[in-house]
């Protein structure tokens, strides 16, 4: 663990499901370290041949840590086994403080392949068993000064790439995480209902299962969940309805080197499903665990399957007059995934770039158009050795710079009427600062602060990190906030991205109705 406790969690009772292994049972491990009373919720009592671990071989590693520990037989299908474990963790320990919905199911087949039998699993340990559990759950937790639910489950990421392979499992992964929306909003002010969702691949034994041999050295350990999980655990009450990836809440607290998390420092990792930064080597996780270049279309721009082929000094060693790109434009925005290697760059002749990249890092550079970053895509083998087998996959991605004035019509006139309305009991009641990353004719960063005294809105980004992002076209935009498009449906049906805090993005749907008559 590289996140140090602060003895949060001493006294305070954890109730954990599938805390036998993985990562149910790093978090246990890391909440006993502050002296926790953790409840093992999981239904292993006998060692599986392929996946070590019983409750009573975790509940031994609990003690030796330095908490206490009551293992539970609990199958979360069984809703009778759930209700006599809660009652045996309040008998023993007085109380829940903490309740994590880790235990989950997974078959990444699709529609045909998955029996029915499979399916029901799914639906009953993740979804069922999350809901049942926390019902049964709730009651204690409103009693804790700590009161926290915090789901293993991911953002509710609606990009159809994620259902077409795995239906069921998605379904019933994003049950879970519907819970939190639900319940962060239920139980506003007494108990704080989260997300959690690893970056990477996490090693497990289950990923060992699913992924075969090798996978581990694309993983980072347990233990970067674990401490993640606990720098939630010590956040208020009012710290609710959040879809938190791992990495980003470590940043937070301070952590830069995540190396110390990887099972093989240095090695390209393998990202997690439900995140769209890269979809492509996700969906081909289980294909292959070699180094991966990746087609990657981006608008009317397609990376090129043959490169051209001048000296490849070019790229780690400073380019020569006879084999350096052609001079152009500068890129508007690239963002190349590499492992370690020596990456140089020279383009539209002023700008060079010479640094030791490590696997995720990213080069970004600058231009001033979309057209001008489709005409570098096919020069990007200048910027990358591929004998060197340093990359593992490739992000490209667009970043329009805003104009140098703001743009005028129907988005402008928008923000001037809402700006107009504003008033210090909406700020006080709201508490939120919102960006609008519109895109299209009039788009550009967008932003309403419901934060600050007297609010504010306008072009540009806020003036301080936004609690929720959306993304949209400038034409949905001004259709959602004129009452003629529900946010709802159109982040159901895609058109509306949401980044950040959900509750408070559910706020500002009914802000919306009441700045619709002045619309």
């Amino acid at each position: 663990y590289v996140l140090h406790t602060g003895k949060k969690l001493a006294g305070c009772t954890v109730f954990i499901t599938g805390a036998s292994r993985g990562i149910g049972k790093a978090i246990a491990l890391k909440a006993a370290k502050d002296g926790a009373n953790i409840v093992i919720a999981a239904k292993t009592t006998q060692a599986h041949p392929k996946l070590p671990g019983t409750i009573y071989t975790a509940a031994e590693e609990i003690e030796a840590a330095g908490g206490k520990a009551l293992p539970c037989i609990v199958d979360v299908r069984d809703e009778q086994q759930i209700s006599n474990a809660v009652e045996k963790a309040v008998e023993k320990f007085g109380g829940i403080d903490v309740l994590v919905n880790n235990a989950s199911a997974i078959s990444l087949t699709n529609t045909l392949e998955t029996p029915t039998k499979r399916v029901d699993l799914m639906m009953n340990v993740n979804t069922r068993g999350t809901y049942l559990t926390s019902k049964a759950c709730i009651p204690h937790l409103k009693k804790s000064k700590i009161a926290h639910i915090l789901n293993l489950s991911p953002p509710l990421n609606l990009n159809p790439l994620w259902f077409k392979q795995h239906c069921a499992y998605t379904i019933a992964k994003y049950g879970m995480s519907m819970c939190v929306l639900g319940m962060a909003e239920e139980f506003k002010g007494e108990i704080a209902v989260n997300a959690l969702w690893p970056k990477t691949a996490i090693h497990t034994a289950a990923m060992d299962m699913l992924g075969g041999s090798g996978i581990e050295s694309q993983c980072r350990k347990v233990d970067i969940i674990a401490d993640a999980a606990y720098s939630i655990f010590k956040k208020p009450k009012s710290f609710t309805g959040n879809f938190i990836i791992d990495e980003n809440i470590l940043k937070e607290e301070g952590i830069k080197d995540f190396d110390v998390y990887a099972i093989k420092p240095g090695h390209p990792l393998l990202p997690d499903f439900f995140l769209d930064e890269y979809p492509d080597t996700v969906t081909k996780k289980m294909e292959s665990h070699a180094p991966l270049l990746k087609n990657y279309s981006l608008q009317h721009a397609e990376m090129p399957r043959s490169f051209p082929s001048p000296s490849i000094s070019c790229a780690l060693g400073g380019c020569s007059s006879q084999d350096e790109p052609p001079v152009g434009p500068r890129l508007l925005s690239a963002s190349l995934v590499f492992g370690s290697c020596e990456i140089g760059l020279k383009y539209g002749g002023d700008s060079y770039f010479k640094k030791k990249k490590k696997c995720g890092d990213f080069l970004n550079i600058r231009s001033e158009s979309d057209e001008n970053l489709s005409s570098l895509l096919s020069y990007w083998p200048f910027f990358l050795d591929p004998d060197s087998k340093c990359c593992a996959g490739t992000k490209l991605k667009e970043e329009l710079q805003p104009p140098s004035k703001p743009p005028s019509g129907a988005v402008k006139e928008t923000f001037k009427i809402v700006k107009a309305s504003l008033s210090d009991d909406l700020v006080k009641a709201t508490q939120a600062i919102y960006q609008f990353e519109l895109s299209g004719e009039d788009g550009g960063t967008w932003f309403l602060d419901l934060k600050n005294k007297g609010g504010n809105a306008g072009y540009g980004e806020p003036s301080e990190q936004a609690d929720v992002v959306m993304n949209m076209s400038t034409d949905d935009f001004v259709k959602m906030f004129s009452g003629k498009m529900k946010p709802t449906m159109a982040f159901m049906s895609g058109k509306l991205k949401i980044k950040g805090n959900m509750a408070l993005a559910i706020k500002l749907e009914k802000l919306m109705s009441q700045m619709q008559a002045k619309l």
